[in-house]
């Protein structure tokens, strides 16, 4: 009785270790996915300073040519823009109301170029703006729509912001694509739908009517 009582004790004991062990692993292998995931997430954020900053310096390149008066104006506010982005590209979330006082930012910086050919709307209730989303977001859409778009004063290029009935916020822009193919890298949209994807969060919705781009952006 006594060797089987001792023998109950002790397969008790060894499942109580497997048990731990078991335990442990799980937690290895969680942290170990934390840690890719934040090795992947940091990739992501290291793509969009040398994207944004080669963009911006190309604008740069054709206002010293075309009007150096607005190509000083403009690297004036892209230094304050700059600033920006390196300050908030380590959070993996930022508030809405933040970005959108840095897309302010960033459209006066887009308005030493283009002028009055490019209209920026933002209805955006108060109650939706701590909701929070990956940091340069909406940076990255707009310079999208700049990039494939014919901006002219004929032709004017005008982005919408709005929450739509769910709170969710919608970027659009009507569609005047370039005729000769646009140069891309491909990091805006790919870059967005990554970072939402590791944040397991919804994916944004993409839709092209041929009349307007929108893009549905969850905010969490």
């Amino acid at each position: 009785m006594a060797i089987s009582f001792a023998f109950i004790v002790g397969g008790v004991y060894e499942v109580i270790y497997y048990l731990k062990l078991y335990r442990l692993a799980l937690t290895d292998a969680e942290d170990l996915k934390k840690a890719k995931m934040q090795t992947e997430l940091d990739a992501l954020r290291q793509q969009v300073n040398p994207h944004f900053l080669f963009n911006s310096l190309n604008s740069l390149t054709a206002l010293i040519g075309e009007d150096p008066q607005k190509a000083e104006t403009f690297s004036e506010e892209l230094s304050s823009v700059y600033r920006y982005l390196l300050r908030c590209n380590d959070a993996t979330l930022v508030p809405l109301s933040a970005e959108l006082d840095f897309l302010n930012s960033y459209y006066h910086l887009l308005k030493t170029r283009h002028g009055d050919s490019l209209i920026l709307t933002a209805n955006v209730l108060s109650n939706g703006e701590e909701r929070q989303l990956p940091p340069l977001t909406l940076q990255l859409l707009i310079e999208n729509a700049v990039k494939h778009n014919v901006i002219l004063p004929e032709q004017p290029l005008t982005i919408n912001l709005f929450l739509n009935e769910t709170n969710q916020l919608v970027v659009s822009n009507n569609i005047q694509r370039k005729s000769t193919r646009v140069l891309s890298n491909g990091v805006g949209l790919s870059n967005i739908l990554t970072k939402y994807r590791m944040l397991g969060q919804p994916a944004p919705i993409i839709e092209d009517d041929g009349r307007e781009f929108r893009v549905t952006l969850p905010l969490v």
